[in-house]
């Protein structure tokens, strides 16, 4: 990568910098998310190594930096220091009972390195509004919001994944039918939710 970047490297690779990269990285995360799906062994390890490239790509760029430099050194340093701090149960003495208590710890030592005072810090918000909605539950769940949900479909506890796959298919598709675009009518209910979530923040704040 360094070759590449360097005088008399490649000229495309010269030319990229963190925002035209971005695309690449989304697509490449997607091609292996598929291997994955796929039970592909041979195109999951390709993908890993797309995705590696991009890790590489982006900490060279880095470099370049005249303010704020780092290499891929420095990120690798920085997710080992990240991961002794996270599970101070494996690399020092706090004691956990299960996975869930280990993510609960989790996301308190998050917002403490982070100087975080929201549950909304630190989620992207530009992200499509499913994954968005799916972690704003699970930040007020692990927090301890009380979110008001209307839950006009009851869904049978029994249900599998394939059952409320084929259950969400059909509300998207009469979605569809009426002319609502499910993607901007979910995120609108994510900006709700975020409201709810900020007005207990400055309950708790004020009480």
């Amino acid at each position: 990568m360094d070759k590449l970047r360097s005088p008399g490297g490649c000229p495309w690779d010269a030319e990229q910098d963190h925002n035209t990269l971005l695309k690449y990285l989304l697509e490449e995360s997607y091609e292996f998310i598929e291997a994955v799906e796929d039970k592909d062994r041979s195109a999951m390890q390709e993908e890993l190594g797309d995705l590696l490239l991009q890790v590489f790509f982006h900490s060279r760029i880095a470099e370049e930096d005249q303010n704020s430099p780092f290499d891929v050194e420095d990120v690798a340093r920085s997710i080992a220091d990240k991961l002794e701090r996270r599970h101070p149960h494996v690399f020092g003495d706090t004691k956990v009972k299960d996975s869930d208590e280990v993510l609960e710890n989790w996301e308190k030592q998050k917002a403490t390195e982070k100087g975080r005072t929201s549950a909304i810090e630190g989620i992207p918000l530009a992200q499509p509004a499913l994954p968005l909605v799916t972690k704003l539950l699970y930040r007020s769940e692990k927090l301890d919001f009380q979110v008001e949900i209307e839950k006009e479909i009851q869904i049978n506890k029994n249900i599998n994944a394939d059952q409320f796959g084929k259950l969400l298919l059909g509300i998207i598709a009469q979605a569809v039918e009426l002319g609502i675009d499910p993607e901007a009518a979910l995120r609108s209910a994510a900006k709700g939710l975020i409201s709810d979530i900020q007005e207990q923040e400055q309950g708790r704040i004020t009480s």
